[in-house]
């Protein structure tokens, strides 16, 4: 499963990085129109604000996978064992709770905005508010998913922290793992690089 679920990450990686391509284009060509020749892609503005909203559900998806979301870890590193496993169960289900509020929150607005229509694209306006939905089925089934392996003791005692302090931390242990060769050699080199 844990394959799977990379490959879609991989997949929605992909997606972002489209969308952000897109994004750039439209946005991008939108000025050059403007500038140089006095005219301009009308739908440029809506499309390009719903591709970021998107990108940004789908961007927290993948950092909530890679356990990337930034957060205060310095007391509960400092925590015993059973300390961490409870602090990061109830952190899962005060999660879990949230994302049960957003999900319907986003499911009422999308019902409600089914029939309204974007002013230059016609578009519906439910597809910004389906990006809520979305992030909320899959953040939810990765929740569950990680809450499940603390419950049945599959989390070894380093996985039991899932924030990062700083993105700085992140790197300077991606660096040492690399160093120590936990890393394959080509992500080693890379790492290497980045310092």
């Amino acid at each position: 499963m844990n394959l799977w679920i990379d490959r879609a990450c991989r997949g929605l990686e992909a997606v972002i990085a489209a969308m952000l391509a897109f994004m750039v284009v439209l946005v991008f060509g939108n000025v050059v129109l403007r500038y140089l020749f006095n005219s301009g892609i009308t739908v440029s503005e809506e499309v390009s604000r719903w591709l970021f909203i998107w990108m940004t559900f789908l961007g927290a998806i993948v950092a909530l996978r890679e356990h990337g979301h930034l957060g205060v870890d310095m007391v509960v590193q400092r925590l015993p064992a059973w300390a961490k496993k409870l602090c990061l169960a109830l952190g899962h289900v005060l999660m879990l709770f949230i994302l049960w509020l957003l999900l319907q929150g986003s499911l009422a607005q999308t019902r409600i905005n089914w029939d309204v229509t974007a002013p230059t694209t016609g578009a519906s306006m439910a597809i910004v508010y389906l990006s809520c939905v979305v992030f909320a089925v899959c953040a939810g089934f990765l929740l569950l998913l990680d809450l499940w392996r603390l419950l049945t003791g599959q989390l070894d005692e380093n996985e039991l922290v899932m924030v990062q302090e700083s993105e700085e931390a992140v790197q300077l242990q991606q660096i040492l793992a690399a160093e120590a060769g936990e890393l394959p050699a080509a992500a080693a080199h890379v790492r290497k690089g980045e310092k």
